[in-house]
């Protein structure tokens, strides 16, 4: 849909190219790859705002993967507006094409503002990029990505000056409504919203305490924290005012039930800005942004729950196990871990399991090298199939939630297809970037 507008107004400046040359068809159809860019680009502006009701119908993790395969598409027809561009303009005479190359992009009216925009925008695409995404830590990719924002301002002038199809008034007033618009959303909900629920709530660290090596509990106290309207399940981008660097947010889930004036998240160190949550000082002010996710009890179809978690992954399925609606024996936890140094919540999944009537199956040991989810010594099982049947043999009848790294989580999501459990019982948020 978001290609039908740019696809329309090129149509209505440039009609059908078919019946025209060679020259004027490629220039024509890189003036549509440039529309169908913009759109793109401002699209994907819009979906990762952080707007309330759009969080909440498709999640974040949907709206991520979509943000992601947007962006690409965006870059590609990027690539073939320079491409096409350049070759009908350099083709009138190819003796010249060097100094003509230069003269489109650096030389010609806004040419050199949306140059550098465009080299922003691709900056941002190439870092997005698996292979280099792997190479950055969180808080400078997403530093990095901030320049989009820079680079479509850039590229927005010499559209208006140089673009044919936004000659006329409407189309020009259209352009600038969908700036506009993408501008109000990135102002009120990226900034203006977290700052006045920071403002409001006075969120500040009460206590920090040891879980397992390497992995701490952070309770934070705060004013009227039920108009947040935070759910298990879900998580926050948290900014602890403890120095520099304080301006990197990190994405921690709550790890308990949240309540009228208390949070708690659970953090395992694992970059520069979770390490410093061991050294956090009670009285430090933490600035928020969220709450963000849809695996929360909302979701749920059945009375019956299972969830699935490893490592870091249980601390929103512990806070979901603490609140949600169930009767006992309603309730199963699957629990992966390496040892018994990184379990975490023992005594309070024991307490849990006592007072609420959860079935706790715990999965000590480190993963097989076949890429299953079990531990490697589980038995003698060659499928993990007959494992979940076993103990819970009403699996298709069931809300199931699985949290925990991105390739393990896969392996437990294919598990659960194969085994027949429909797309819409499986509830996943992959705390990964």
């Amino acid at each position: 849909m978001a290609t039908v507008a740019p696809v329309g107004l090129w149509l209505l400046n440039h009609g059908l190219p078919v019946p025209l040359g060679m020259k004027t068809t490629v220039g024509m159809l890189g003036l549509l790859c440039s529309l169908i860019a913009t759109q793109l680009m401002l699209l994907l502006v819009i979906l990762l705002a952080r707007i309330p009701w759009v969080e909440r119908a498709w999640g974040h993790d949907r709206l991520a993967r979509q943000h992601r395969w947007i962006g690409f598409a965006s870059f590609w027809f990027m690539m073939g507006h320079i491409v096409a561009q350049t070759l009908e303009r350099v083709s009138r005479d190819w003796s010249t094409a060097w100094q003509r190359t230069y003269e489109i992009y650096i030389v010609e009216p806004w040419m050199l503002a949306a140059t550098v925009g465009t080299v922003l925008i691709l900056g941002v695409m190439i870092t997005s990029m698996r292979w280099a995404r792997r190479r950055l830590r969180f808080e400078s990719w997403h530093l990095l990505h901030l320049y989009t924002y820079l680079g479509l301002i850039f590229i927005l002038p010499h559209m208006l000056v140089t673009g044919p199809e936004f000659h006329a008034q409407w189309a020009r007033t259209c352009l600038w409504a969908e700036y506009i618009l993408a501008a109000a959303c990135i102002l009120l909900f990226r900034f203006g919203l977290p700052l006045y629920r920071s403002l409001y709530h006075r969120l500040r660290v009460e206590q920090v305490s040891t879980e397992a090596p390497g992995v701490v509990s952070v309770s934070l106290t705060g004013r009227r924290l039920d108009r947040l309207h935070a759910k298990s399940g879900q998580f926050f981008i948290w900014r602890f005012m403890d120095g520099p660097g304080w301006t990197r947010g990190h994405p921690y889930a709550l790890s308990a039930a949240p309540q009228r004036d208390r949070l708690r998240i659970s953090i395992r160190e694992s970059g520069d800005g979770s390490a410093r949550a061991v050294t956090l000082q009670p009285g430090t002010r933490a600035l928020i942004e969220g709450p963000y996710g849809t695996m929360t009890a909302r979701q749920r179809r059945w009375p019956k729950m299972l969830l699935i978690a490893a490592g870091i992954g249980i601390t929103p399925l512990r806070a979901l196990l603490e609140d949600t609606p169930y009767d006992p024996g309603e309730a199963t936890l699957f629990y992966r871990f390496s040892s018994e140094a990184d379990r975490l919540f023992t005594t309070e999944l024991h307490e849990l399991a006592t007072r609420r009537g959860v079935e706790l199956v715990l999965l000590p040991g480190v993963r097989g090298p076949d890429g299953s989810w079990l531990p490697a010594d589980y038995g003698a099982q060659p499928d993990e199939i007959p494992v979940l049947r076993h103990t819970v043999p009403d699996l298709v009848c069931r809300d199931i939630y699985v949290c925990g790294p991105p390739p393990w989580a896969s392996a437990v999501h294919a598990t659960l297809r194969r085994a027949g459990v429909h797309e819409e019982d499986i509830h996943t948020e992959v705390f990964a970037w």
